[in-house]
């Protein structure tokens, strides 16, 4: 909870509603950096502190102290105010959707990671999931191919939870995952991952994952295709509740 936030709304006479219209987001938004200390996108931040009269360090101090990666956190800042996420992945689970155990082994395998910070980023990670399970959660969509879930990640018991975990997960509303079965051959997925989010405002953004770091696309073009893209994916996926069948034959065979 930022109570530094709700002490500035308070003295400056100001309302989560008024302070959203000025600022220009939705007061579920504003409501966010309230209660779940959300820290807004840099123009917000300095918008509110505007509107509030008070100095953005006092408000939000410390932000550069943050766990996330630097390059990642103009992501971060898209991905918590979308009310929708659709996501592909190719080698991996979604970040969103990975067990503690899991992650800790993704992040490990990847030896790019210092074994000192693998903590660091793990917690992170673990950290961001918590949108999915906040009181106004974005719609979640993912893609992912059979062979992600076919490999074995941090070992048997390690994979046994994970799917556990994933088909307890689709019973959620508001998530939906669907599986590219093996025997499909050559499709958009190939190319690699990324993940496409929508604003309460319906704007559009990207993000494309590498070995090393990933890329916000926002542009017409960049956005067209990665849409193209995304309904390749989905067309060849099974439904979603074709997808937990199979999930809940997967599991046993990690058991």
């Amino acid at each position: 909870m930022n109570d530094a936030l709700r002490a500035a709304l308070a003295e400056s006479g100001h309302s989560i509603e008024s302070l959203a219209g000025l600022v220009g987001v939705d007061r579920k938004t504003v409501a966010r950096w309230i209660n779940h200390d959300h820290i807004p996108h840099p123009r917000h931040r300095e918008a509110a502190a505007g509107v509030l009269r008070r100095p953005i360090g006092d408000i939000w101090p410390d932000t550069s102290r943050r766990r996330e990666p630097v390059w990642f956190r103009p992501w971060q800042e898209i991905e918590r105010e979308a009310v929708s996420l659709r996501s592909y992945q190719s080698v991996v689970l979604p970040g969103l959707l990975q067990t503690e155990a899991y992650a800790r082994a993704v992040l490990a395998g990847a030896d790019v990671i210092a074994r000192s910070d693998i903590e660091r980023h793990l917690a992170f990670r673990l950290a961001r999931q918590s949108i999915l399970t906040r009181e106004d959660p974005p719609r979640f969509t993912a893609v992912v191919n059979e062979a992600v879930l076919r490999r074995p990640v941090g070992g048997r018991a390690t994979m046994r939870e994970q799917v556990h975990a994933l088909i307890a997960m689709c019973e959620a509303p508001h998530v939906r995952v669907h599986i590219v079965p093996a025997t499909v051959g050559a499709y958009a997925g190939l190319n690699g991952p990324f993940v496409i989010a929508v604003g309460a405002e319906q704007q559009i953004a990207g993000y494309l994952d590498n070995q090393l770091q990933g890329e916000v696309v926002t542009g017409t073009k960049d956005i067209t295709a990665i849409l193209a893209a995304w309904e390749n994916v989905r067309g060849e996926a099974l439904s979603h509740w074709q997808s937990v069948d199979l999930l809940t034959e997967m599991a046993e065979t990690w058991t």
